[in-house]
């Protein structure tokens, strides 16, 4: 995997925070008697960008709905701006999700909502601000994600990378301290998948927020990580820099990056080359 020629820029966050903006200490989640998550412990520096990498059923979306409070965890810690998640009242939980911002992955956009009035939502709901200044705020937000002059467009007039800009615009409505991003590049072509991690560097670069990306688009994650944590199974395999895992000779990290198929899925293509009559590469 080719790494960047010049390191990522260091923003300063624009309210320093104390130690990590986000820690989680052995978190386990279950649903039912299946445990998702066993024992997930690692930090998020304030004013970084830390990417959860995994293969489908890792637990990576498992672990964003837990870390965001959609779901709630069988038994370990999570703290988010100094405060635990497992012992906020209401009105902390309140005041808590104005310092964070989220996009999910297929933007959740409401349909029936113009652009302007879905970025506007936050703004309604947490603040007491008058709609003369909501509506210079959601023009603010929409020229920072390159979405100037669309805020009268309905959702389905939209592409699908616009879709995606328009959901960080909304995210970054209360100018969040965090914010948290569900396969920002998925279903996304090349190009505007390379302008959404443009767009993420430039956020982090602009304002300092600290940034929590779940992808399991490698390219993405080695441009815009500071640090990356690879769950397998509900387990961390791996921690670090992407220098870090890119030199690691962890077996389970090489196959991953790497691209290595299980070796059940490589008998099933054998079997199925066989019964075409087709000869494996290797074996040609």
């Amino acid at each position: 995997m080719p790494m960047p020629d010049d390191p990522k820029p260091k923003a300063t966050p624009r309210n320093v925070m104390q130690g990590p903006a986000i820690s989680i200490r052995n978190l386990h989640v279950a649903y039912g008697e299946r445990e998702i998550l066993h024992g997930v412990t690692f930090d998020v520096p304030a004013g970084e960008t830390v990417v959860i990498l995994g293969g489908s059923g890792s637990g990576k979306s498992t672990l964003l709905r837990t870390l965001v409070g959609l779901e709630v965890p069988t038994s370990g810690e999570i703290i988010v701006r100094g405060m635990n998640l497992q012992k906020l009242s209401p009105a902390e939980w309140r005041e808590l999700r104005q310092h964070i911002g989220i996009s999910f992955q297929s933007g959740a956009l409401f349909g029936s909502m113009t652009v302007g009035e879905n970025v506007a939502l936050p703004l309604n709901e947490h603040t007491d601000l008058d709609p003369a200044t909501i509506e210079i705020m959601v023009r603010l937000k929409l020229n920072e994600v390159g979405l100037d002059g669309y805020e009268n467009y309905m959702p389905a007039q939209l592409s699908g990378g616009m879709k995606k800009r328009a959901a960080v615009a909304r995210a970054m409505a209360m100018d969040p301290e965090i914010l948290f991003f569900d396969e920002p590049s998925a279903g996304l072509d090349p190009i505007i998948a390379a302008g959404i991690d443009q767009l993420l560097l430039k956020l982090k670069e602009a304002f300092g927020i600290t940034i929590i990306v779940v992808t399991h688009e490698l390219a993405s994650a080695f441009l815009i990580a500071d640090r990356m944590v690879l769950l397998d199974k509900g387990r961390i395999v791996a921690n670090g820099t992407p220098t870090e895992l890119q030199a690691s000779t962890q077996p389970r990290v090489r196959q991953f990056l790497d691209r290595v198929a299980e070796p059940e899925l490589s008998l099933e293509i054998d079997y199925l080359q066989m019964l075409t009559g087709e000869v494996p590469r290797e074996r040609q």
